[in-house]
């Protein structure tokens, strides 16, 4: 059975813990960050947390359920901080950009951590907040409400899964990921044109770009397609299909 987990109210320890500080949900998630980025996802544990706190692991378990419950609140820290750095202007396209390069830089900030909740659904309030905008900017752009939710699952199962794929490479040794780059040079660069005419031929070209994210490019790929949507539905919906009236071309009278 899982742990009952004590209200917010009564969460607050009396006395601070043997480094004198306060116990909250927020700092236990800060420290979280710090133990996955030190150990990886598999370090994150509650003793190991409890002793980085100076506090017992069972202390934890008032403020979460339990170690599944605060991975979601590590994710909704990492969405949260992605709409604290972003601020919108008006233009849903430019916004949405921005916003979703705002998530990608968050994850990657923290890439064990975007490992571990990259996948995750957490229905917190600050992930709940980016949903919320997300939807909003697209139906106050004009999108009615089915293409903005085509047009949000895209964009938002996009922003994070390039952050899990790019947070991965980050999360390796730096001699692995080296090994892992230097790889378009020491390797598919030298693969014979006889067989590998087109690797052959964009080989150079491969080496420069394959060790940065591609995520920026296929972003606007999708804005790309979202845009031509909302230009076949007209601003603000002006587009959909109305009801013909009398004396319209349309209504054949």
């Amino acid at each position: 059975m899982a742990k009952q987990v004590v209200p917010e109210s009564q969460r607050r320890r009396r006395r601070p813990t043997r480094q004198g500080t306060v116990l909250s949900e927020a700092l236990i998630v800060r420290t979280a960050l710090r133990v996955l980025r030190e150990h990886g996802g598999a370090g994150l544990t509650a003793r190991r947390l409890g002793a980085a706190l100076g506090a017992d692991p069972s202390t934890l378990y008032r403020y979460f359920a339990g170690m599944d419950d605060l991975t979601r609140a590590i994710g909704e820290e990492l969405m949260g901080r992605a709409l604290d750095d972003w601020s919108g202007t008006g233009e849903w396209r430019a916004d949405l950009r921005a916003l979703g390069l705002a998530i990608h830089s968050s994850y990657l900030a923290h890439p064990q951590a975007a490992v571990l909740t990259a996948s995750r659904v957490t229905g917190r309030p600050r992930e709940i907040a980016v949903d919320e905008t997300i939807l909003g900017i697209l139906r106050t752009a004009g999108f009615p409400d089915d293409a903005a939710v085509r047009v949000y699952h895209a964009f938002i199962d996009l922003s994070l899964a390039f952050a899990a794929l790019d947070a991965g490479a980050l999360a390796l040794t730096e001699e692995a990921r080296a090994a892992d780059e230097e790889m378009w040079s020491s390797t598919y660069a030298r693969l014979p044109a006889r067989s590998y005419p087109h690797i052959a031929a964009t080989a150079p070209l491969l080496a420069a770009r394959m060790p940065h994210s591609a995520y920026p490019a296929v972003l606007d790929t999708l804005l790309d397609g979202a845009a031509a949507q909302l230009a076949a539905v007209g601003p603000a919906g002006e587009g959909r299909r109305r009801p013909a009236r009398a004396g319209d071309p349309a209504d054949g009278r």
